[in-house]
């Protein structure tokens, strides 16, 4: 963008500036190969997807003087007192934890009842037409139709939540990471976003898409969380808002809260406290203390609480029952103190997990392919969305229809049960017989299909083998043609328009997977039990497909043991994940990850991109030397053009020698302009830059009353006498704001914006003379490869671009130090 138009009437440019016009740079010699660098460099990227205009959230409060007044203000009234403000927003804090995980187990409970109400609804009238249908009550087809009309009911009222809410789609496990990563995603934790999330997977699961509850569960509760802490919000533009609360209203306080909301999500989903924590610390928050691991902890509990209440309420509050909660039921011993493995067969685990591990790959990357095709295809039109959401139904109903016809066969049903256990019992009343003779017999493909996934992975793990013969057990070809089409649909299906999570799909077809291992295995050994049970194998095989996936490890363990409860299994769990996460990273990332970068979400992984290291990249050549600065008093009528011109969300104020005074945020600045905290100067001749100070005009709370809707400059009504006026910013200014040097690595540049969640970094020189910026989207591989592309150029050093936008002197209005517009 060219300034030199409006540089006189606005005074944006300082006299004796010297500014290059795009005509008057360089061309690179390597110009030509910067498409080529730029392909590979970011290969998740869609082709037509353009980078989205997000922003980052601002964890660090401006330190003003408005600032430190109303925090000695703070300390005068909290002076010998012993009821401070400090506890009371303590216990606020801790009250609201327990309210975020009440409500988090509420929504999961009224979620899985719905859900289970809806299929149970479904099963039954299609289970009365099989069996019409093989009594020749029913023409054939009934139970088909009656099938597909539910499912295609189901599918379509999830579906309209989506056409409600678009960021509902999905898991949401990949937004909640950008949350926390410091990314302001729009309307990622609204209430509206929380009803059709929750309403919307109800609907998806009741309709046998091979998806999951896991991971919306986890969007749930960041937005209960968020909703909570805010106090605020605007439901059919009412605003709710209570001001008891107001400490709690910054992004760094909703930050914590979300990261709470992440854990209660994950433990109201697979009743593991402890998984929930670990997961908000491993694959969630991109900041962690000792504090937020007790406030997430106690929210965990609080969750797991709500579900033992409510779902032991029969009891009267006696002894609750563990069965009444997730789990993968009881995985006991074969003989008493010893575990059902051997010492050898952790080898053949970690060979299922290399497995799983490249089974997971293959997953994400046929994912990633199909996504980018529905990118390009599908995703801009509501319209299509919802046809590609129907026709998929109508695939998987076909499928999941024609799988058991296809395999054709009846099993006969376990006859001499009496030394089984009540679970095993259980599991073969749950048996499906599809169209075979009721109470008799069952077909293996269908109780595996025609039942909620729940109960199928617990077949998988629990159901007795029985001999060589496959007598009361699932063969090795039911399991193989359940397998390969479950997963493939899956595949096809995450990414559709409809509220999905993949924990539980990637479970069924990893065990599956797993216990067709273990068949096998057992097939080879006769049955002579040399080789651990098949359940044992089921589960090895759900870890690594589930690993092979996502690439959790901690956390992925403590949540299959707390689902097991079983600590027999700690080291194969821990050997197959490993295994698991370490082939899959060989081919490709996990897949919430990739779905970030095909989404090109500015996110800032854990360490600094490797190009840093390899080239020694500096801030110097990171930077962005569009700076648009003002000066500590400036006129009206720059900063309303200045502000209506660009798209900046912070701008460095430098004094009359070019030295960096401070910073002034976007907000503040809108904030002062709508409130008309300006003044007339009473002498013309008086000089701005002068020790004279105009007295703040807003307090600090005035101005963070309305986070996080501040005004725009839009709503920021001027007359033609205001442009004259002067707002003195120094009362207001962030005179602690976080700068380095231009000399400093990019490794440090990357630590320092990443850990302390910074939404903007000054570059200043050896005289604190502001030379540029760094912005997040400056520290993604593709912008250091840029950005090393364009300062390694023949015959020119480094920083030379730089040093010739450099000039300072004193102008009318703001200074510019670049042409590069970039939004901070």
């Amino acid at each position: 963008m060219d300034d030199s138009n409006n540089s006189t009437e606005h005074g944006l440019l300082p006299p004796g500036f010297r500014s290059s016009s795009p005509s008057q740079k360089r061309k690179s010699p390597l110009r030509s190969r910067r498409s080529i660098f730029h392909s590979t460099a970011s290969p998740h990227h869609a082709p037509n997807v353009s980078p989205p205009s997000v922003e980052s959230h601002n964890y660090e409060p401006d330190e003003s003087e408005v600032w430190r007044a109303a925090n000695h203000r703070l300390n005068n009234l909290n002076r010998g007192q012993w009821w401070t403000t400090g506890k009371r927003r303590s216990i606020r804090r801790w009250c609201l934890t327990i309210i975020v995980g009440v409500l988090q187990g509420l929504i999961a409970y009224f979620c899985n009842m719905l859900s289970r109400k809806l299929s149970n609804t479904k099963w039954t009238y299609v289970y009365a037409a099989l069996q019409d249908e093989v009594s020749g009550d029913a023409f054939v087809g009934k139970a088909y139709f009656i099938f597909l009309l539910y499912q295609t009911f189901y599918v379509s009222v999830a579906s309209l939540m989506v056409w409600l809410e678009p960021v509902s789609a999905g898991s949401g496990i990949p937004e909640v990471k950008c949350f926390l990563n410091g990314i302001a995603l729009p309307r990622i934790v609204r209430i509206k976003t929380l009803f059709c999330k929750v309403f919307g997977v109800t609907f998806s699961v009741a309709a046998g898409l091979p998806v999951g509850k896991e991971g919306p569960m986890v969007h749930s509760g960041a937005v209960v969380a968020s909703a909570i802490s805010q106090g605020k919000t605007q439901v059919c533009g009412v605003d709710t808002s209570f001001t008891k609360i107001d400490a709690f209203r910054n992004d760094k306080e909703k930050r914590d809260f979300v990261a709470c909301g992440a854990a209660a999500g994950v433990c109201s989903a697979f009743s593991a406290p402890i998984g929930g924590v670990l997961f908000a610390l491993e694959e969630g928050a991109s900041y962690w203390s000792t504090k937020l691991t007790w406030r997430v902890f106690f929210c965990s509990m609080m969750t797991l609480l709500t579900l033992y209440s409510v779902k032991n309420l029969d009891t009267w509050w006696g002894q609750a029952s563990t069965e009444k909660l997730f789990s993968f039921g009881e995985f006991a011993s074969l003989s008493d103190g010893e575990v059902n493995f051997s010492i050898w067969e952790l080898f053949l685990f970690s060979v299922i997990g290399c497995l799983g591990g490249l089974i997971g790959a293959c997953f994400n990357a046929t994912n990633e392919q199909i996504t980018i095709w529905r990118m390009k295809h599908i995703n801009h039109s509501k319209t299509r969305r919802l046809l590609e959401v129907l026709s998929v139904s109508f695939l998987v109903t076909t499928v999941s229809f024609l799988m058991p016809l296809i395999w054709g066969r009846c099993t006969e049903l376990p006859v001499d049960v009496e030394d089984w256990s009540d679970q095993e019992k259980e599991l073969v009343d749950a048996l499906v017989p599809f169209k075979c003779q009721a109470g008799k017999e069952y077909n293996e493909v269908a109780s595996l299909i025609f039942t909620d996934a729940d109960d199928a992975i617990k077949q998988l793990f629990h159901f007795r083998e029985a001999g060589e013969d496959d007598a009361s057990t699932f063969s090795s070809a039911a399991l193989f043609l359940f397998f390969m089409p479950y997963i493939s649909l899956a595949t096809l299906v995450y990414g559709i328009a409809v509220p999905s999570g993949l924990f539980v799909p990637s479970l069924l077809s990893g065990a599956a997977f797993g216990r067709l291992c273990g068949h096998l295995l057992h097939k080879l050994d006769h049955t002579q039990g040399t080789f651990a049970d098949s359940g044992s194998y089921a589960l090895m095989g759900a870890a690594a497909v589930l690993g092979g996936m996502a690439r959790m490890t901690i956390s992925l363990t403590v949540i299959l043991l707390e689902a097991t409860g079983d600590m027999q299994y700690v080291l194969p769990l821990m050997l197959t994940l490993m295994c698991a996460r370490f082939t899959g990273n060989v081919f490709n990332e996990g897949l919430y990850d990739i779905h970030i970068h095909l989404k090109r979400i500015p996110f800032l992984e854990q360490d600094a991109p490797e190009i840093c290291e390899h080239h020694e990249i500096v801030a110097n050549q990171v930077m962005s030397s569009d700076v648009k600065c003002i000066r500590p008093v400036e006129r009206v009528g720059v900063i309303h053009d200045l502000l209506s011109s660009y798209g900046h969300s912070n701008f460095p104020i430098i004094d009359e020698h070019g030295t960096l005074y401070g910073t002034a945020s976007r907000n503040m600045l809108c904030t002062l302009l709508k409130h008309r905290a300006f003044s007339k100067s009473s002498d013309n001749n008086m000089n701005p830059l002068g020790p004279r100070r105009v007295s703040p005009l807003l307090t600090f709370s005035e101005i963070e009353s309305v986070y996080p809707r501040y005004p725009t400059i839009a709503d920021c009504r001027l007359a033609p006498e205001d442009r004259s006026c002067f707002v003195d910013l120094r009362p207001y200014a962030n005179t602690a704001a976080y700068t380095i040097n231009e000399t400093a690595s990019c490794q440090r540049t990357y630590r320092l914006f990443r850990t302390m969640g910074l939404r903007f970094l000054s570059v200043c020189n050896h005289e604190n003379k502001i030379v540029g910026v760094i912005t997040r989207k400056d520290l993604l591989p593709e912008a250091l490869l840029e950005s090393l592309i364009r300062v390694r150029r023949p015959g020119r050093e480094l920083g030379d671009e730089e040093m010739e936008n450099s000039g300072e002197g004193e102008g009318n209005g703001g200074i510019a130090l670049g042409e590069r517009v970039t939004r901070l």
